[in-house]
C-alpha cells in the first residue's frame, strides 16, 4: 500500500501496493495542526503539506527499495511524470519497473480527473480492430453487408445499422459503446444542398414560401435544434448506397409540409387488421381512389409525391409535426402490383413499428430487406394482399391467365397482385407482363 506518513518509511509488500482507502473533509480544515486525521496521515486530498513528498518503500525479496513519489497537481508535474516513465521503460531492472506501476498509477489518476477522453468514433474503432487483427474490407462484408456498403461506412458516409453493430461486437469483440457513439467528435455540419436538379424539381412541389430559400424551408420544417434529433431518428437501411442524403432530407421535409395540410378526424391507434380492409380496395375499379379516404378514416395521411432526382424511394412511413403518422409514396415504378404492395408495406410500417424513437422508415424496395423489421412488412404486405391459404390451395404447377385470375377472386384482389407475387417467386418477369397493370397508377393519382 502506499504509506503517506512522516514518521519514517513502513515497509510493506509489493502485493500490498494498493491505496489504503481514507476519508477526507468536505471541506479543507483551517487548524489542520489539530486534525486527527492529519497527524495520522489519512487527510491527504485536504492537507497538502502532508503528502507532497512522500516516502515509498518496497519490499522485494531481500532487498528493499526506497523511492520518491509526488503526486501530481499541475501540467509541469504531469509532463515531468511523463518523461520519467518514458526513462523508466527503458529500464528492465526490478526497482525500475516497481516505480514505473506505481507512476503509471498516479499519472491515470491525473489524467481522470483533468481530461474526458471521448470514445473513438465508430469508425476509428473499426480500423483499431483491423490494424489489431490484419482484417481487410473484405473480411468486414460478412458483418456489414456489400462491399460497397463496407466502403460507405468506413469512409463515414453511412451509419452502422443495429444489426452491424451487433455482428461486429459479437464476432469481433470491439465494444458496443464505441460503436453506437456519434459519427464524429466535431458537432455535425449541417446537410448539404441537393443537386440542382432536385432543388428544380422541389420548387414545382409548392412547399416554399415567397421569396424563401432552400436552408430557410428546411429550417423551417426541421427547426435547428429538432432536425438532428429527427434525423437520427430516421431508418436509411434499405436505400440505395446512391442515395443523395440532402435530396432526401429535402423530400421528406416537403412530405412533412403537406402532410401538415390534411385536416384528420380525431387520432385512433392505427390496428393491423385494418391491412386485411385496405387490401380488398385493389379488387375495385377505382380502388387507387379510394386509397386516401380510407386512410384517413384511419387516422393516417396518404401523400403521393414523386422522388427528386438522387433518391431512389419506392415509400415512406413517417410523423407529421403534430405526431399522425404519414404514408407517403413515389409511385416510382408505374404498376399496379408495386402500388399495393408497397402501401402494404407502408402500412406496416405505421401499424408497428414508427414510435418516438423512429420518426421516419425510407424504403426502396428494389433492395431485400435489410433487418427484421423489413423482413415483418415484406411478409405483412404478402399475406395481407393473398392469405397464405388461398395462396397454397390455387397455385398450381403450369399456371395460366385463367388461374391467376381464378386466385385473384378468391382473394378478393386484383389480377395484378397475384401475377407481380408470381413473376417475384419464380423469378420470370416475362410471364403474366400484361396483367401488372403498367401506366395506370400515376394516371389516377399523378392527373
Amino acid at each position: 500500500m502506499l504509506d503517506v506518513r512522516r514518521r519514517g518509511p513502513r515497509v510493506v509488500s509489493q502485493s500490498q501496493l494498493v491505496e489504503k482507502p481514507y476519508h477526507h473533509h468536505a471541506r479543507r480544515c483551517a487548524r489542520r495542526h489539530r486534525c486527527v486525521q492529519f497527524r495520522k496521515g489519512y487527510c491527504r486530498d485536504r492537507h497538502l503539506p502532508n503528502r507532497d513528498k512522500a516516502d515509498v518503500s518496497l519490499h522485494s525479496g531481500a532487498a528493499e527499495v526506497r523511492m520518491k513519489i509526488s503526486p501530481i497537481h499541475s501540467d509541469k508535474a504531469y509532463k515531468a511524470a511523463l518523461a520519467r516513465a518514458a526513462d523508466l521503460v527503458l529500464k528492465s531492472d526490478k526497482a525500475s519497473l516497481d516505480e514505473l506501476e506505481v507512476l503509471q498509477a498516479v499519472v491515470e489518476r491525473w489524467e481522470r480527473s483533468q481530461h474526458d477522453l471521448p470514445l473513438p468514433t465508430p469508425v476509428e474503432a473499426i480500423r483499431f480492430r483491423m490494424a489489431q487483427t490484419d482484417l481487410t474490407p473484405r473480411d468486414l462484408e460478412p458483418y456489414i453487408g456489400s462491399r460497397a456498403r463496407v466502403s460507405e461506412v468506413l469512409s463515414g458516409r453511412r451509419d452502422l445499422s443495429i444489426d452491424m453493430i451487433r455482428a461486429l461486437a459479437h464476432h469481433l469483440g470491439i465494444p458496443a459503446a464505441s460503436l453506437i457513439a456519434s459519427p464524429t467528435r466535431a458537432e455535425s455540419p449541417k446537410a448539404s444542398k441537393p443537386s440542382k436538379a432536385a432543388l428544380d424539381k422541389l420548387k414545382t412541389f409548392g412547399v416554399f414560401k415567397a421569396r424563401e430559400t432552400y436552408e430557410q424551408f428546411i429550417d423551417r420544417v426541421f427547426p435547428p435544434v429538432a432536425a438532428p434529433a429527427f434525423l437520427r431518428k430516421t431508418r436509411t437501411e434499405r436505400t440505395n448506397a446512391k442515395t443523395d442524403l440532402a435530396a432526401l432530407q429535402a423530400w421528406c421535409a416537403a412530405v412533412v409540409v403537406k402532410a401538415d395540410a390534411v385536416a384528420l378526424p380525431k387520432r385512433r391507434e392505427v390496428q393491423s387488421e385494418w391491412g386485411h380492409e385496405l387490401a380488398r380496395l385493389s379488387q375495385h375499379a377505382n380502388g387507387l381512389s379510394m386509397v386516401e379516404p380510407a386512410l384517413k378514416s384511419y387516422g393516417i395521411v396518404f401523400i403521393t409525391m414523386e422522388h427528386l432526382p438522387g433518391t431512389y424511394v419506392d415509400g415512406a412511413a413517417l410523423c407529421r409535426t403534430d405526431g399522425n403518422p404519414v404514408i407517403a409514396m413515389t409511385l416510382r415504378h408505374d404498376r399496379l402490383d408495386n402500388f399495393w404492395f408497397t402501401l402494404l408495406h407502408e402500412f406496416c410500417h405505421v401499424a408497428r413499428h414508427l414510435n418516438q424513437n423512429r420518426r421516419i422508415i425510407l424504403d426502396d424496395l428494389d433492395i431485400k430487406g435489410a433487418d427484421a423489421i423489413e423482413d415483418e412488412a415484406d411478409r405483412f404486405a404478402q399475406d395481407a394482399l393473398i392469405p397464405p391459404n388461398i395462396w397454397k390451395k390455387h397455385l398450381t404447377e403450369g399456371m395460366d391467365t385463367e388461374g391467376v385470375l381464378a386466385l385473384a377472386q378468391a382473394a378478393e384482389v386484383n389480377p395484378a397482385v397475384v401475377a407481380g407475387r408470381w413473376q417475384r417467386e419464380h423469378q420470370d418477369y416475362r410471364r403474366f407482363s400484361k396483367l401488372l397493370g403498367r401506366g395506370e397508377v400515376r394516371a389516377t393519382l399523378f392527373p
